[in-house]
C-alpha cells in the first residue's frame, strides 16, 4: 500500500515537472495556424469540460484534509488536488493558446454527444461530479467518516473522469491533448482500485 501510494505521488510530481513542457508542445502540435480546433471542436469541449470536472475534484481534496489526520488520505487528496490543478491550468492555456472561449453555450458533454443529457442536479454538472449538498456533507464529516465519504466521491469522479478522457482519446484531434487524456485515463485507474483497497481496510466500498 504504501509503494502504491508512492507511486501516486510519484506520478503527481512528475506530471507537474512535464507542464511546461506540454504546454509548450501543444503550439507545435496543432496549437497554431490552420490546425487551431474549432470553438465546438471535441478539443475545445473535452478542455472546458475537464477542466471544471478537475475544479471540484481539487475543492473535495482540500476539504478533506481540514476533515482527517489520516496521512494516507491526505496524501492521496493532496497528489491528487496538485494532479488535476495542473492538468487544469494546462487545459484553461490551451483554450488561451487557441484564442478559443473557456465556456459555452451547448450543454456539457456536447463534444462527447451527450448534450440532450438531462441537465445535471445540484451542481453535478457531468458524469462522476459530486452535488452541492455531497460537498456540503463532506465539509460536516470529520475523521474516517470523512475518508470513507471522500474516497466513494472520487471513485465517482474519477470514473467520470476516466469515461471524458477516452472520449478526447477517441475523438480529439491534438496530439499533445490526446496524450494528457490517455496519462489521465492510466493515472486515474490506478487511484481507482487504490480507493477501493483503501475503502475495504475502512469496512467500505465504492457506491457504484
Amino acid at each position: 500500500m504504501k509503494r502504491h501510494i508512492g507511486w501516486v505521488a510519484g506520478t503527481a510530481a512528475a506530471a507537474l515537472v512535464a507542464a511546461g513542457a506540454i504546454t509548450y508542445a501543444v503550439a507545435e502540435d496543432g496549437g497554431s495556424g490552420s490546425a487551431v480546433p474549432g470553438a465546438e471542436s471535441a478539443d475545445a469541449g473535452f478542455a472546458r469540460d475537464m477542466a471544471v470536472h478537475h475544479q471540484q475534484a481539487v475543492e473535495m481534496s482540500y476539504i478533506v484534509r481540514d476533515r482527517t489526520d489520516d496521512e494516507e488520505v491526505r496524501r492521496l487528496a493532496y497528489d491528487i488536488a496538485q494532479t488535476q490543478a495542473n492538468q487544469r491550468g494546462m487545459l484553461l492555456g490551451w483554450l488561451d493558446l487557441w484564442g478559443l472561449p473557456k465556456v459555452s453555450a451547448e450543454p456539457p458533454m456536447t463534444w462527447m454527444g451527450m448534450g440532450g443529457m438531462p441537465a445535471g442536479k445540484d451542481g453535478a454538472l457531468m458524469p462522476g461530479m459530486a452535488t452541492n449538498g455531497e460537498l456540503k456533507k463532506l465539509g460536516t464529516l470529520s475523521g474516517e467518516r470523512a475518508e470513507v465519504f471522500y474516497l466513494q466521491l472520487m471513485t465517482d469522479h474519477h470514473q467520470g473522469g476516466v469515461h471524458m478522457a477516452e472520449g478526447c482519446i477517441a475523438r480529439c484531434t491534438v496530439g499533445v491533448e490526446k496524450r494528457l487524456a490517455q496519462g489521465m485515463v492510466e493515472a486515474q485507474q490506478s487511484e481507482i482500485a487504490l480507493m477501493a483497497d483503501m475503502l475495504k481496510k475502512r469496512g467500505a466500498a465504492p457506491r457504484s
